[in-house]
């Protein structure tokens, strides 16, 4: 509560009109700082792709971070890129920012907190990442072509003024692979909907095991389906392709049977897809990269055992609570599809910690909270 001895000039009224939390401090004594501005910071949240070219986990991201920031008491609007006059006291880009990005916003003197995503590079082997930030090193101390870096993603992660990423398995891409320094990395997990904290386990009492997620290459719905009919598993696939023209959707459709091969079209209400998770027999992933799948934590709260790729994100989320498949396209896949499958019925899901979107919300605020007192 606002000492009543305190006055700020204009009152109250006229402290809640100044637009920044840098304007908002400047009228307030240091002892009402922590405990009361920063539920009137406003941050901007912006992103490279429309949402329209690229649905998916990342928009489910924005826009659930979006809604708990402002449950927690944050103002947050989109960024308005046509709007000179919108101002805020922190940008959280999703995605990479470019450097020029990120040099105008010192500028402007708006820190940035970029969540960026390493689906593919997370799950290299450590060698791997070692080399490449060998060779990253050895690219950027050139001495020419300094336009051309300029426009590289490697700078922006090093002039970033935090990062953050959802596993620590990311976070070693970012410090072994771009050499960036480990205390502007922090590791916030993704949440889920309080409606899925709610669901609870299901009756689990339909004939198939389930597959959501768009119907893409690098989700691999195709293999898996081709996987399904060699197993004589089905397989009910829940999704929508980025394009109805796309040649892998009309593959995938090629391949759909109603027996082995099941669809259903993307879900738009929670609830429809809770409903259709509680009612499967297990869950399956046979993606080609993951940094979290959100679908997989969305699946556990439903009460649903989980077959995954072995891959590094998998086994940091979830390690031996969960069945694998062989890492390479082996036959062995089959067999180890039909045993999850005959297996579901005795199996639990995974005992690991489901994030709330608020708890991940606490985390970001606290974050932004240590930049814009130290950009001061």
């Amino acid at each position: 509560m606002v000492s009543q001895h305190f006055r700020p000039e204009g009152g109250l009224e006229g402290l809640f009109q100044l637009r920044t939390y840098r304007q908002r401090r400047e009228r307030l004594p240091g002892f009402l700082a922590h405990n009361f501005l920063i539920r009137l910071m406003k941050v901007l949240v912006d992103h490279s792709w429309p949402f329209s070219l690229a649905h998916g986990g990342v928009q489910k991201q924005i826009e659930e971070s979006k809604a708990a920031l402002q449950a927690v008491g944050l103002e947050v609007e989109y960024l308005r890129w046509w709007d000179s006059r919108q101002e805020g006291d922190l940008i959280h880009f999703f995605c990479a920012p470019s450097a020029a990005y990120l040099r105008q916003a010192r500028l402007c003197q708006l820190p940035v907190v970029a969540t960026v995503f390493f689906s593919e590079a997370c799950n290299r082997p450590d060698w791997k990442l070692k080399i490449q930030g060998l060779a990253t090193h050895l690219i950027l101390a050139q001495p020419f072509a300094s336009g051309i870096k300029e426009q590289l993603t490697w700078i922006a992660y090093r002039r970033a003024p935090r990062l953050v990423v959802g596993l620590q398995a990311e976070r070693s891409v970012l410090i072994k692979a771009f050499g960036v320094s480990e205390g502007t990395v922090s590791v916030v997990p993704l949440g889920v909907s309080e409606l899925y904290l709610k669901a609870a386990s299901g009756e689990r009492n339909e004939h198939h095991l389930i597959c959501p997620g768009t119907i893409t290459a690098v989700k691999r719905p195709v293999e898996l389906a081709l996987l399904a009919k060699a197993a004589r598993v089905p397989v009910l696939f829940v999704g929508k392709p980025f394009h109805l023209a796309d040649p892998y959707w009309k593959l995938f459709q090629t391949l759909i049977d109603g027996k082995y091969v099941k669809y259903h079209p993307a879900v738009a209400e929670v609830e429809e897809m809770i409903d259709l998770l509680r009612s499967a027999r297990g869950f399956v992933l046979f993606s080609k990269f993951e940094n979290w799948s959100l679908a997989s934590s969305e699946a556990v709260s439903c009460g649903l055992p989980l077959l995954l790729p072995d891959r590094k994100w998998a086994r940091e989320r979830f390690d031996l609570g969960v069945r694998y498949f062989d890492r390479d396209d082996s036959t062995r896949n089959i067999g180890i599809l039909q045993r999850f499958y005959e297996d579901c019925p005795s199996l639990s899901p995974p005992p690991v910690k489901i994030w709330s979107w608020r708890e991940v919300a606490c985390k970001l605020k606290t974050i932004y909270e240590s930049l814009v007192s130290s950009s001061r």
